[in-house]
């Protein structure tokens, strides 16, 4: 039976973003079944998790960017045994911060971002593509590559994401988890700061934690290849356990 990895995009990022990603895995390990998986459609914030549970198969390798990160670390403490890995990709603990979590949005930031949404979903979308790509090398380029695969999606399903951003926190999930975890940090993130890579390591100091330094929130459209050798590298350790 092939090893499976299933990859989560993040919050209004089309799966296609992935796409890079999973060809770079691919090409490194063929003998890897890599699927990209959409998030949940859903208006009620609460069904996600759920709906994930439900649609994607067991037994399997789980990565996910950013709030696809968040989503991953609460079903693979969920199914427990059932996944064989975990992989977060600039994925905060807390997406928006809290008194025992500094190391995060502001929550006036994220508030004023969310309003926006509110009123101006199609504007607030191609800013967010470009604070994604915020400190990449060449940012033009990696926001007009988010925008040309960002699928269409429901205002009222951006909203039940922004929900989830606001109020998940995943560190009773990636503490509960026993099993292997790789969490992969960008330096120069514009929504996920990199002290929060400390701030992990601090506070789960047995898990893997690596800083891409010269990149962005974009890191793995921005650099699939070398994402894809940290992720089969530490697949392969996973293995060897």
């Amino acid at each position: 039976m092939r090893e499976r990895l299933i990859l989560l995009p993040g919050w209004a990022i089309g799966p296609a973003a992935l796409d890079p990603l999973r060809e770079a895995l691919l090409e490194r390990a063929p003998h890897l079944a890599v699927e990209v998986a959409p998030l949940p459609a859903l208006e009620q914030a609460g069904s996600w998790l759920d709906e994930l549970d439900a649609r994607l198969p067991r037994d399997t390798w789980l990565a996910g960017w950013s709030l696809g990160g968040m989503l991953a670390a609460q079903l693979a403490a969920r199914r427990g045994d059932a996944c064989r890995g975990l992989v977060g990709l600039c994925s905060n603990m807390s997406f928006r911060d809290r008194d025992d979590w500094p190391c995060a949005m502001s929550q006036e930031i994220f508030a004023a971002f969310h309003e926006a949404c509110r009123l101006d979903p199609a504007q607030t979308l191609k800013r967010f593509t470009m604070l994604v790509a915020q400190g990449a090398r060449d940012a033009r380029t990696l926001a007009r590559q988010l925008q040309v695969t960002q699928a269409p999606t429901d205002p009222r399903v951006l909203e039940a994401g922004l929900r989830l951003l606001d109020v998940l926190d995943t560190r009773a999930a990636l503490q509960g988890y026993g099993g292997p975890q790789l969490h992969l940090f960008a330096g120069r993130d514009a929504l996920v700061p990199a002290a929060a890579a400390d701030a992990l390591l601090n506070w789960l100091p047995d898990v893997e934690v690596q800083v891409f330094a010269d990149a962005s929130h974009g890191l793995p459209l921005e650099k699939p290849e070398e994402v894809a050798a940290a992720i089969l590298a530490f697949m392969c350790e996973g293995e060897d356990d």
